[in-house]
């Protein structure tokens, strides 16, 4: 612990990453905020880190990696002292190690000890609880201030999004965001809508993202939405999907009508199976192949036949309407929102390249 401290007393560009050991760890939480806001260092987190630091915070960079946010990866890239928290350094995040936080002392806090030096070489490492931890560091760590590194970071601003006649998942969140005063629960399948929802939806507290993520379990979702409704009764329950991996899962909606259950069930829908026809796109010279789904089924008639109410957006004004009706149904709902084929997740990194070596803004 006071070899850590020291550390942070000689770094001048500190930056704290926090994984899903944080949320998993009983306590932790608190412990982390006051432990990142008396540092008053930028923060950036996995995507199961997501709700230890609230989206809106104003030290938070947002996600980190292949989908991360340009503050957060430039930052990562520049940062002299990387204090990571629960977290294992996955391909999506550490793209490629050798050059990851190439200019930082790297310390890892984590609670098993095989994953230190796993994926990335640490420079200093401590075992144990991040609750634990965290509390004997914030019993020794004075107020600190990065007025200039924490300029710089937040110097770095994302590409605009869309807005014009057609719908964008951006919109689809946003709209969610402010209908629900940012306070549901999201459980997502896996690929784009998985990004999206990370991304634009502002996370404030621990449990509100439920995701498989290195898994990447496709239909994991819907069950999730289940459980979370069933544990969470007061609490609204959103479950964002894409059209492929709802395929995959949606006899469940027979479960969520049974039980009463008013999940509401957002579906992503380019009609293709999206991250997959991303890197076709991108990486592999648009050879598409076996991404298409110009078939059925038809989700609202789908919903409509297990007695649940079923919705179909194309524009942002529809989904704002078609997202307060599914909120008042008192029953599940599916909204489809319809979406060109080729919307991307942005920004993005290929997979072994260098962190700041964007193919898309």
């Amino acid at each position: 612990i006071q070899k850590l401290l020291d550390m942070i007393a000689a770094s001048q560009k500190p930056l704290v990453l926090v994984g899903g050991g944080v949320i998993r760890s009983k306590g932790a939480v608190p412990e982390f905020r006051k432990f990142f806001e008396t540092l008053n260092a930028p923060v950036t987190s996995t995507i199961m880190g997501g709700g230890a630091c609230p989206g809106s915070h104003r030290l938070f960079t947002g996600m980190i990696g292949m989908h991360g946010s340009h503050a957060s990866n430039f930052a990562v890239d520049q940062c002299d002292l990387l204090i990571a928290i629960g977290c294992r350094f996955s391909d999506r995040v550490a793209l490629d190690p050798a050059t990851f936080a190439r200019n930082a002392k790297i310390v890892h806090i984590d609670i098993d000890r095989s994953e230190i030096d796993k994926n990335v070489k640490t420079d200093h490492h401590i075992i144990g609880d991040a609750r634990r931890v965290l509390e004997l560091l914030n019993q020794g760590m004075p107020p600190h201030d990065y007025p200039e590194w924490k300029e710089w970071v937040f110097s770095h601003k994302e590409v605009p999004l869309k807005k014009d006649d057609i719908l964008h998942p951006h919109e689809v969140l946003e709209t969610i965001q402010a209908v629900t005063g940012g306070d549901a629960i999201i459980t997502t399948d896996v690929g784009q809508h998985q990004m999206w929802s990370a991304q634009y939806y502002h996370f404030s507290r621990p449990g509100q993202l439920i995701t498989s993520g290195g898994f990447g379990t496709m239909g994991f979702g819907l069950g999730a939405a289940i459980g979370a409704k069933v544990g969470n009764p007061d609490k609204v329950v959103i479950h964002t999907t894409g059209d492929g991996c709802f395929r995959m899962n949606c006899h469940e909606l027979t479960t969520v009508e049974h039980y009463h259950l008013p999940i509401i069930t957002v579906i992503f829908n380019n009609g293709c199976l999206g991250m997959v026809r991303q890197w076709q796109n991108l990486l592999y010279h648009q050879r598409f192949s076996q991404t298409t789904l110009d078939r059925g089924p038809d989700f609202v008639k789908l919903a409509e036949a297990y007695g649940l109410k079923g919705f179909r957006v194309s524009t942002r004004a529809e989904m704002e309407q078609a997202f307060g009706q599914a909120l008042q149904a008192g029953c599940g709902c599916v909204i489809d929102c319809r979406l060109d084929m080729d919307e991307m997740v942005r920004p993005m990194v290929a997979g072994g390249a260098h962190i700041t070596d964007f193919l898309l803004k």
